[in-house]
């Protein structure tokens, strides 16, 4: 089986209501293609929101890299990147 890129869209309160409510639509959001390639799982929370060096919510986890006020547009971005990086993906 093919190791897929894990994604962690925050959960917590203040993610959901910063905008992360929106977030749980990333998988829909994604081409199958990039889709078919992550693993998308909701997290009770990232433990981001207490950290003064990790901005503003909402947060999503990409394989190790924390995003910070994110979108769909934005986590789709850094999809794309780190699977580029992984050699997982070419447009």
């Amino acid at each position: 089986m093919e190791n897929k890129l894990s994604v962690k869209v925050c959960t917590g309160t203040l993610c959901y209501v910063m905008g992360g409510a929106e977030l749980q639509l990333l998988e829909s959001y994604l081409p199958a293609e990039i889709a078919a390639r992550v693993d998308i799982k909701g997290a009770p929370c990232l433990d981001c929101c207490n950290r003064t060096d990790a901005g503003k919510a909402p947060f999503v986890q990409v394989g190790d890299r924390i995003v910070a006020e994110a979108s769909l547009f934005k986590v789709a971005e850094v999809i794309k990147e780190m699977l580029k990086a992984e050699g997982k993906w070419a447009e």
